[in-house]
């Protein structure tokens, strides 16, 4: 069984699955289910038709997943908006806000304050530190460390896998620092750096590690100037 505080606003056909913890003053709207295990903190707001709590599946060709016994953590003061759907294992921090239709995977961390955009996607393992902010369509890979002030612009992608499955590889996503920012529709490859404070250009290629403080551009990315120059 799972309590329902007095203070909790559900919606319409709203479903709440055995051991879930609902904080107060959470908000759930309709068609919305919580799987079992969810904890969620007090003042979260929850849109329609969201799966919050998703357990992982998969195929042959998916790679192999330990088995955790881990919980969705959303902590207090977030929202989540329409649509979106979240798995086990993933930790929301306070204050953070979701977009319509953004998917999170399983062993995910959202740091305090963060931005995940409309249809954003945030792959398992991946690290996001506090008031980064994720735009809409963005793709970030999984095994991806963002740290804290991390801005990543609409439609950036990121890879983690060097030789696209056809040979063993151990799978690495980008390692982006503090204050960096990502332009438009720019390409990250597996395993590179981009150094703190850096800017990538709209519509560049990342192949090789930016260092800190650094403005790169084109295709491949090349360093532009030195910021502060």
């Amino acid at each position: 069984m799972s309590s329902v505080p007095e203070s909790t606003q559900l919606g319409k056909h709203v479903v709440i699955e055995d051991n879930v913890v609902i904080g107060k003053n959470v908000t759930i709207g309709h068609n919305t289910t919580i799987l079992q295990g969810t904890q969620i903190g007090d003042d979260v707001t929850i849109g329609n038709n969201c799966v919050l709590g998703i357990k992982t599946s998969g195929n042959q060709l998916m790679r192999k997943k330990a088995d955790k016994d881990g919980r969705l953590n959303i902590q207090s003061g977030s929202r989540i908006g329409h649509i979106a759907s979240i798995y086990t294992g993933t930790n929301i921090g306070k204050n953070v806000f979701i977009g319509d239709h953004a998917s999170i995977r399983e062993n995910v961390s959202v740091g305090d304050k963060s931005v995940v955009g409309r249809a954003a996607i945030v792959e398992l393992n991946s690290l996001i530190g506090d008031s980064c902010t994720i735009q809409t369509l963005a793709y970030v890979t999984g095994d991806t460390t963002l740290e804290d002030n991390v801005f990543i612009g609409p439609c950036v992608s990121m890879s983690n896998d060097k030789y696209m499955g056809a040979k063993n590889f151990t799978l690495n996503g980008p390692y982006i620092k503090t204050g960096a920012k990502i332009g438009n529709n720019a390409s990250l490859l597996p395993g590179i750096t981009v150094g703190r404070d850096s800017i990538i250009g709209a519509g560049a290629a990342v192949t090789k590690d930016i260092e800190d403080n650094i403005t790169a551009a084109g295709v491949p990315a090349k360093r532009l100037n030195h910021n502060g120059d």
